[in-house]
């Protein structure tokens, strides 16, 4: 029997297993595709720490961007440049094929065509779609926001489960840039990501009418339109995070940030966290959940209050109108304003730059309007 079982394969899994062979575990990884990293389910665009997380060459690298458009209704956009690079757009099938190939060299077991049916548990045994059945110690579940570990082990979903269209199309835009279209999707936001001057990847997300909205926004960019691609998204934290031998990462806990739908960064960092506690148990042999809280305790130390934040932030996102939206974009286009963006803003932890935002007179009005003053009070008691 293996010393941890990790189901999927995707940056989170092999990152867990990759720590948990490496420290000498015997380590298997139980993957549903026939390959790793597809089908991609992933808008492909990484902060520089999410990136910098993965561990990776960069020979999965398109394109690399300094900053944000954000486009609301006609005559109302600003824009940002960093004059650095800020994020990288990458092909995720051979990203993750790259961070899967790290895990294997480390000694991980990969078991492709692998579908986990449900867990047992009480015996700590995992079904699969094949009839095998696997005892487990010490199980690390980054199986996605459909969880089977996390429905076995009676967890509630995240509280919104949004829903992602991406296509890749022709464009001629500048390729520094990101778009951020957030009046093309009334829950969240659709979004331009540059491969190079000729191309990029757009899509949508939200919860209700996707489809629609997305065909409505594609219809702004005519040409040919190549791999298109769908995917879900689990927005906020699941109840708890681990229980019989268990613990979840990534999507799998409803890790990706409200924010942005990026699950990268958590998800990685989740999986470090995981697997310093499954060494940890190998080596006391302690797999009782009061060990394991020590899982939940280090990733919420770490991203748990910026997740906090971000849920709230999403919720105030939803009741938000057009127009209050072109008048947050109108308050913060100004010099001073879009300095301290450059300076301060951060795609993985946000909390920083709302804070000193919170901080500036000329935006008391606009914040106070919409209710994002309240947002922060309620997270950080200020």
């Amino acid at each position: 029997m293996s010393d941890v079982i990790v189901i999927g394969g995707g940056p989170a899994g092999s990152t867990a297993a990759r720590i948990c062979a490496k420290a000498g575990l015997s380590t298997r990884i139980l993957e549903e595709h026939a390959s790793i990293g597809y089908p991609v389910q992933c808008a492909g665009l990484l902060s520089n720490n999410a990136f910098a997380e993965c561990e990776v060459s960069d020979r999965s690298v398109y394109n690399t961007v300094r900053g944000a458009k954000i486009c609301g209704s006609e005559g109302h956009s600003l824009s940002f440049d960093a004059k650095t690079t800020k994020a990288y757009v990458v092909d995720r099938g051979r990203l993750d094929h790259e961070i899967a190939v790290r895990a294997a060299e480390a000694g991980a077991e990969f078991s492709l065509k692998t579908c986990v049916t449900k867990l047992n548990p009480e015996k700590k045994i995992i079904h699969t779609a094949g009839g095998e059945e696997i005892p487990y110690t010490i199980l690390i579940a980054a199986d996605g926001p459909r969880s089977v570990a996390a429905r076995s082990l009676g967890i509630p979903p995240s509280s919104y489960i949004y829903s992602g269209i991406q296509a890749e199309v022709p464009w001629d835009g500048d390729s520094s840039l990101v778009e951020l279209h957030p009046n093309a999707a009334p829950d969240f936001f659709a979004w331009v990501i540059p491969l190079s001057e000729k191309r990029a990847r757009v899509g949508l997300c939200g919860m209700k009418n996707v489809p629609d909205l997305f065909a409505e926004f594609l219809a702004r960019f005519p040409g040919s339109v190549l791999h298109s691609v769908t995917g879900t998204i689990p927005l906020g934290i699941r109840r708890k995070t681990f229980g019989s031998g268990c613990m979840l990462v990534g999507d799998a806990a409803g890790f990706p940030k409200p924010t942005s739908g990026g699950g990268v960064y958590t998800g990685i960092r989740s999986a470090r966290f995981a697997a310093e506690i499954a060494v940890k148990s190998a080596e006391t042999g302690d797999t009782t959940d009061a060990f394991l809280s020590g899982y939940e305790a280090l990733w919420r130390e770490d991203f748990g209050r910026e997740l906090d934040m971000g849920l709230k932030a999403l919720e105030f996102r939803r009741n938000l109108k057009s127009e209050d939206i072109d008048s947050m974009i109108d308050a913060m286009n100004t010099p001073e304003i879009l300095d301290l963006i450059v300076r301060y803003g951060d795609m993985d932890r946000p909390s920083d730059l709302l804070k000193r935002l919170m901080m500036k007179p000329s935006l008391y009005g606009t914040f106070g309007k919409v209710g994002v003053k309240g947002i922060f009070r309620s997270v950080f008691g200020q």
